[in-house]
Protein backbone atom coordinates (compact mmCIF):
# COMPACT_ATOMS: atom_id res chain seq x y z
CA UNK A 1 0.00 0.00 0.00
CA UNK A 2 1.46 3.20 -1.05
CA UNK A 3 1.78 6.33 1.12
CA UNK A 4 1.25 9.76 0.21
CA UNK A 5 4.38 10.76 1.17
CA UNK A 6 6.28 7.84 0.29
CA UNK A 7 7.60 6.59 -3.13
CA UNK A 8 4.89 5.74 -6.07
CA UNK A 9 5.92 1.77 -7.15
CA UNK A 10 7.59 2.00 -10.69
CA UNK A 11 5.87 1.52 -13.11
CA UNK A 12 2.83 3.03 -12.07
CA UNK A 13 1.92 6.67 -13.03
CA UNK A 14 -1.23 6.40 -11.11
CA UNK A 15 -3.68 5.24 -14.32
CA UNK A 16 -5.04 2.07 -13.10
CA UNK A 17 -7.66 2.83 -11.45
CA UNK A 18 -10.03 2.35 -14.29
CA UNK A 19 -9.86 -1.55 -13.98
CA UNK A 20 -10.70 -1.70 -10.53
CA UNK A 21 -14.21 -3.09 -9.50
CA UNK A 22 -16.67 -0.57 -8.61
CA UNK A 23 -19.58 -1.45 -6.24
CA UNK A 24 -22.18 -1.90 -7.89
CA UNK A 25 -24.80 1.02 -7.85
CA UNK A 26 -28.16 -0.77 -6.86
CA UNK A 27 -25.85 -1.19 -3.48
CA UNK A 28 -24.72 2.04 -3.63
CA UNK A 29 -28.33 3.16 -3.86
CA UNK A 30 -29.29 0.77 -1.22
CA UNK A 31 -26.94 1.88 1.33
CA UNK A 32 -27.78 5.57 0.93
CA UNK A 33 -31.75 5.09 1.07
CA UNK A 34 -31.12 2.69 4.50
CA UNK A 35 -29.46 5.85 5.51
CA UNK A 36 -31.65 8.73 4.83
CA UNK A 37 -34.59 5.86 6.06
CA UNK A 38 -33.09 5.67 9.59
CA UNK A 39 -32.25 9.59 9.65
CA UNK A 40 -36.43 10.23 9.16
CA UNK A 41 -37.08 7.40 11.55
CA UNK A 42 -35.11 9.30 14.31
CA UNK A 43 -36.64 12.14 13.52
CA UNK A 44 -40.48 10.25 13.89
CA UNK A 45 -39.70 9.23 16.76
CA UNK A 46 -39.10 12.79 18.38
CA UNK A 47 -42.55 13.56 16.63
CA UNK A 48 -43.64 10.94 18.38
CA UNK A 49 -42.46 11.67 22.06
CA UNK A 50 -44.02 15.00 21.65
CA UNK A 51 -47.38 13.47 20.53
CA UNK A 52 -47.09 11.14 24.06
CA UNK A 53 -45.92 13.67 25.95
CA UNK A 54 -49.10 16.02 25.35
CA UNK A 55 -51.23 12.99 25.80
CA UNK A 56 -49.74 12.34 28.91
CA UNK A 57 -49.26 15.21 30.49
CA UNK A 58 -52.76 16.06 29.57
CA UNK A 59 -54.27 12.11 30.93
CA UNK A 60 -52.13 12.32 34.13
CA UNK A 61 -52.97 15.69 35.03
CA UNK A 62 -49.50 16.68 35.20
CA UNK A 63 -50.39 20.18 34.60
CA UNK A 64 -53.13 22.06 34.13
CA UNK A 65 -55.46 22.02 31.18
CA UNK A 66 -54.92 25.55 30.53
CA UNK A 67 -50.99 25.30 29.94
CA UNK A 68 -50.98 22.14 28.03
CA UNK A 69 -54.60 20.93 26.25
CA UNK A 70 -56.69 17.90 26.24
CA UNK A 71 -55.61 15.48 22.76
CA UNK A 72 -57.49 15.48 19.90
CA UNK A 73 -59.16 12.60 18.42
CA UNK A 74 -56.46 11.47 15.92
CA UNK A 75 -53.73 12.06 18.44
CA UNK A 76 -54.64 8.59 19.70
CA UNK A 77 -54.36 6.45 16.93
CA UNK A 78 -51.31 8.44 15.95
CA UNK A 79 -49.71 6.71 18.73
CA UNK A 80 -49.74 3.45 16.85
CA UNK A 81 -47.37 4.90 14.26
CA UNK A 82 -44.25 4.33 15.90
CA UNK A 83 -45.34 0.65 14.96
CA UNK A 84 -44.34 0.83 10.93
CA UNK A 85 -41.57 2.79 12.11
CA UNK A 86 -40.00 -0.29 13.91
CA UNK A 87 -41.26 -2.92 11.16
CA UNK A 88 -39.24 -0.68 8.53
CA UNK A 89 -36.40 -0.95 10.59
CA UNK A 90 -36.23 -4.33 10.96
CA UNK A 91 -36.48 -4.73 7.64
CA UNK A 92 -33.23 -2.96 6.76
CA UNK A 93 -30.59 -4.77 8.24
CA UNK A 94 -31.30 -8.15 6.03
CA UNK A 95 -33.47 -6.28 2.78
CA UNK A 96 -36.22 -7.88 4.24
CA UNK A 97 -38.75 -7.04 1.12
CA UNK A 98 -41.87 -8.20 3.07
CA UNK A 99 -41.34 -6.39 5.94
CA UNK A 100 -40.94 -3.21 3.68
CA UNK A 101 -44.03 -3.74 1.83
CA UNK A 102 -45.69 -3.87 5.29
CA UNK A 103 -43.88 -1.01 6.65
CA UNK A 104 -45.04 1.21 3.80
CA UNK A 105 -48.62 0.14 3.98
CA UNK A 106 -49.02 0.60 7.48
CA UNK A 107 -47.31 3.90 7.59
CA UNK A 108 -50.22 4.74 5.48
CA UNK A 109 -52.48 3.39 7.77
CA UNK A 110 -51.33 4.37 11.18
CA UNK A 111 -49.12 7.59 10.41
CA UNK A 112 -50.14 9.62 7.20
CA UNK A 113 -54.26 8.53 7.47
CA UNK A 114 -54.80 10.05 11.15
CA UNK A 115 -52.56 13.35 9.84
CA UNK A 116 -55.22 13.65 7.80
CA UNK A 117 -58.44 13.05 9.87
CA UNK A 118 -56.83 15.42 12.64
CA UNK A 119 -56.04 18.14 9.43
CA UNK A 120 -59.99 17.83 8.81
CA UNK A 121 -60.85 17.33 12.95
CA UNK A 122 -59.01 20.80 13.66
CA UNK A 123 -59.84 22.61 10.29
CA UNK A 124 -63.03 24.42 12.22
CA UNK A 125 -60.88 25.68 14.59
CA UNK A 126 -58.41 26.74 12.89
CA UNK A 127 -60.91 28.87 10.56
CA UNK A 128 -62.19 29.96 13.52
CA UNK A 129 -58.60 30.95 14.95
CA UNK A 130 -58.22 33.06 11.75
CA UNK A 131 -61.67 34.60 11.23
CA UNK A 132 -62.39 35.69 14.58
CA UNK A 133 -59.12 35.46 16.65
CA UNK A 134 -60.56 32.75 19.34
CA UNK A 135 -58.80 30.37 20.92
CA UNK A 136 -60.24 27.92 23.21
CA UNK A 137 -56.97 25.24 23.55
CA UNK A 138 -53.93 26.18 24.40
CA UNK A 139 -50.19 24.35 24.58
CA UNK A 140 -47.48 26.45 26.75
CA UNK A 141 -49.24 29.70 25.87
CA UNK A 142 -49.51 29.26 21.74
CA UNK A 143 -53.01 28.11 20.11
CA UNK A 144 -52.98 24.54 20.19
CA UNK A 145 -54.10 24.38 16.54
CA UNK A 146 -51.36 26.37 15.45
CA UNK A 147 -49.00 24.16 17.48
CA UNK A 148 -50.68 20.72 16.58
CA UNK A 149 -50.68 22.43 12.43
CA UNK A 150 -47.02 23.06 12.33
CA UNK A 151 -46.38 19.29 14.05
CA UNK A 152 -48.74 17.70 11.26
CA UNK A 153 -47.30 19.66 8.70
CA UNK A 154 -43.58 18.77 9.91
CA UNK A 155 -45.06 14.52 10.27
CA UNK A 156 -46.55 14.46 7.17
CA UNK A 157 -43.31 15.41 5.21
CA UNK A 158 -41.29 12.42 7.30
CA UNK A 159 -44.04 10.02 6.76
CA UNK A 160 -43.96 10.83 2.77
CA UNK A 161 -40.33 11.22 2.47
CA UNK A 162 -40.16 7.43 4.23
CA UNK A 163 -43.13 5.98 2.24
CA UNK A 164 -40.89 7.59 -1.01
CA UNK A 165 -37.51 6.16 0.05
CA UNK A 166 -38.80 3.02 0.97
CA UNK A 167 -40.06 2.60 -2.56
CA UNK A 168 -37.09 3.90 -3.90
CA UNK A 169 -35.51 1.05 -1.58
CA UNK A 170 -37.98 -1.60 -2.43
CA UNK A 171 -37.19 -0.78 -6.25
CA UNK A 172 -33.37 -1.31 -5.97
CA UNK A 173 -33.62 -4.19 -3.98
CA UNK A 174 -36.04 -6.11 -6.69
CA UNK A 175 -33.39 -4.90 -8.94
CA UNK A 176 -30.98 -6.70 -7.54
CA UNK A 177 -33.16 -10.12 -6.35
CA UNK A 178 -33.81 -10.21 -10.46
CA UNK A 179 -30.08 -9.45 -11.45
CA UNK A 180 -29.35 -12.46 -9.21
CA UNK A 181 -32.03 -14.73 -10.74
CA UNK A 182 -30.75 -13.90 -14.39
CA UNK A 183 -27.59 -15.49 -13.28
Amino acid sequence: MASRAGPIAAGNDGSDFKHREKVASHYQMSASLKSEIKKLTIVHFFIWILVVAQVAVSHLNLVSHDLVAMPYQWEYPYLLSLLPSFIGALALPKNNISYLVISMISAGLFSVAPLIFGAMEMFPLAQQLYRHGKVYRFIFGFSAVSVMYLLMVIAIQVHAWQIYYSKKLLDAWFNSTLEKKKK
